[in-house]
């Protein structure tokens, strides 16, 4: 059998709104949910909204969280709620999302032009966060990454936010150095760099073809990513899609962001700069990108070869700035 390919020239570009799902992994998360189903209900959205809910191994008040939800927003969320409890082997972040995607994917059934959208129990998207989604998918984008931002209602202590915003400064340079040597059409400037389970939407066909959510411990949102780009799919970071999440340090997915938040919070504590790629190496990175995607297929051969390459070496201190 030949090696699947999606060809992203049939994806419809217009101005119809799409027929979506938010797909939503959720253990143990009854203090969270109403926060996110509240503002779901609040979004910018002519119709009727639907939510996937994969509720695993749980022993909380969540679907009674859920069910308040469905009475109060009725006239605005369709919840589908979905349950299971995995194996100790499998109860992981890739088997939670995987489950509330694929239920979701169901709802969607045969929907021309359907998008699948994840988010997490403890995210809080603006109002125009899927008004801003399937505006990037009018453009022709196949899968939308959203900008993932701490809530402003949890602030961040001075000392993490210094260091937060220290890494956001390195990272716009990094997309600069992209964009003036290996620049995307579909992809273009000013744009962020994030594309991970919190805010991150998918043609459902997209979904299908390149096998959904790989059932990994941690990191199945980038796998994910990963093999749509493969199979040639455009993955876009406008920055008018953003979603807020808490700062919490007790998260429920290993490696997942209240991991990140809690090396962020030591090592500002101790007052050290962490290390970080050159912007050297990430100019070099930029022209093999350049070299390789002039060639025949070259879009698909970066994104097969890029997620085999070694980690860059971080040999350049971060500078924090005052």
């Amino acid at each position: 059998m030949g090696e699947m390919r999606y060809d992203f020239g049939s994806a419809a570009v217009g101005s119809t709104m799409p027929r979506l799902c938010v797909c939503v992994p959720a253990r143990n998360e009854a203090d969270r949910l109403p926060t996110l189903l509240d503002a779901l209900a609040a979004q910018h959205w002519p119709e009727r909204i639907s939510i996937s809910l994969g509720i695993n191994n749980t022993t909380d008040d969540s679907l009674a969280v859920i069910e308040a939800a469905r009475r109060r927003h009725s006239r605005r969320l369709d919840l589908h709620v979905v349950k299971a409890n995995f194996a100790p082997a499998l109860a992981h972040a890739g088997s939670a999302r995987r489950l509330a995607m694929d239920a979701g994917l169901a709802i969607l059934g045969d929907a021309e032009d359907a998008i699948l959208v994840s988010t997490d129990a403890d995210a809080r998207p603006p109002c125009d966060w899927l008004a801003a989604i399937a505006a990037a998918f009018a453009k022709g984008a196949d899968i939308v990454g959203g900008r993932i931002e701490i809530d402003p209602a949890e602030p961040l202590p001075a000392f993490v936010h210094q260091l937060r915003a220290a890494w956001d400064r390195y990272w716009t340079v990094v997309r600069s150095i992209e964009d003036s040597i290996d620049p995307r059409s579909w992809d273009p400037a000013p744009r962020h760099g994030d594309h991970t389970g919190a805010s991150l939407a998918v043609r459902a066909e997209v979904y299908r073809a390149c096998g959904g959510v790989p059932l990994l411990a941690t990191g199945e949102d980038r796998a994910l990513v990963d093999a749509a780009l493969v199979i040639g799919a455009r993955l876009v970071h406008p920055d008018t899609v953003r979603t807020f999440v808490s700062p919490r340090l007790r998260g429920r997915a290993d490696g997942g962001m209240a991991v990140a938040m809690q090396d962020m919070f030591a090592l500002a504590q101790d007052g050290g700069a962490p290390m970080a790629p050159s912007f050297e190496q990430w100019r070099k990175r930029a022209l093999w990108r350049r070299a390789l995607r002039a060639g025949p297929d070259g879009d698909r051969l970066v994104a097969q070869q890029e997620r085999v390459l070694p980690p860059m070496p971080c040999d350049m201190p971060l500078e924090i700035g005052a």
